[in-house]
């Protein structure tokens, strides 16, 4: 059983543990994910690598968890935490949102016209921010993505990739 850095805390973990001790994050979900399945294909139908996958992290919901005594706050912040995966691809985007019904939006990195990031002064004390997605197909079409972990990072991995195709 080799030890694993978790990808939210950086501390060393058990690679059989679904979830990090220290900050709960779902590492069984992460490994799983890194193999490639039958539906992720890239643009000539053929396996496409899985560059990152990003969950928003629990430092979004902060006062949900704070005011822990209540029941209701935590299982709100964990369905809205559960609900939206970012996945990032060599020639795409993928947003899932959802747990019961899902809705898949599928972005082609030539189409995204700019990545915007806003982060308040919690949010940049904590390493998360929201991030805003405009592409070209319309005017007004803007996706906006909060509570994500290391919000330049995944802007300056989606430009990587834009800039290699």
């Amino acid at each position: 059983m080799p030890l694993i850095e978790c990808p939210e805390c950086k501390k060393p973990i058990s690679s059989e543990a679904h979830a990090c001790p220290f900050c709960g994050y779902p590492v069984a979900e992460k490994v799983g994910a890194n193999s490639p399945s039958p539906t992720d294909t890239g643009p000539g139908g053929e396996p496409g690598e899985l560059l990152l996958e990003v969950r928003a992290s629990w430092w979004g919901y902060f006062w949900y968890w704070f005011f822990f005594w209540l029941i209701i706050p935590p299982v709100i912040a964990w369905f809205r935490r559960a609900s939206m995966v970012i996945r990032v691809y060599p020639g795409r985007i993928t947003v899932e949102r959802g747990i019961f019904s899902k809705c898949y939006q599928d972005y082609s990195l030539r189409d995204i016209r700019s990545i915007d990031i806003d982060q308040s002064f919690f949010n940049r004390l904590v390493g998360i921010g929201d991030i805003t997605i405009s592409t070209s197909a319309t005017v007004d079409a803007a996706e906006v993505i909060r509570s994500i972990p290391d919000p330049k990072g995944l802007r300056d991995l989606i430009i990587k990739q834009r800039g290699n195709r």
